[in-house]
């Protein structure tokens, strides 16, 4: 090895030791909660009402109206693709708000319509704790 080539490894192996700091105390984390802006998080709406001009509030109307609706209508009254409206079915109607939905084929049709609300009990899962 070169003189050079020395020097420069041992300039190296010196300001990496002097850049890692000594163990020094973490801060303690603060229990309060922080503050909301006013922003919505997920799975943090259920006890918010639905605005009632709100694409939401539609597809709701129309599954409670007595002749149902179709995947088609309910994608043309909010401008959703198939695909937003069934995870909306799956996870806003039945799952979230809770309510009983059925649905029968009628002249080849697929009619959804909410029956009524969902009284089966929450399930007791318990979450096994991790050690």
């Amino acid at each position: 090895m070169s003189k050079s080539a020395k020097s420069a490894s041992a300039k190296k192996s010196a300001i990496a030791q002097s850049a890692t700091p000594a163990a020094a105390p973490k801060p303690a984390a603060t229990t309060a909660p922080a503050a909301n802006s006013g922003q919505s998080t997920a799975g943090n709406d259920s006890g918010r009402k639905r605005q009632p001009g709100s694409k939401q509030s539609r597809v709701i109307a129309m599954l409670l109206s007595p002749a149902g609706a179709t995947i088609a209508a309910m994608m043309k009254a909010t401008g959703w693709q198939q695909h937003s409206v069934r995870g909306f079915l799956a996870g806003v109607v039945r799952k979230r708000l809770r309510l009983k939905l059925g649905s029968k084929k009628v002249d080849g049709n697929r009619m959804y319509q909410i029956a009524g609300g969902d009284t089966r009990p929450r399930s007791s899962r318990v979450k096994p704790q991790s050690r």
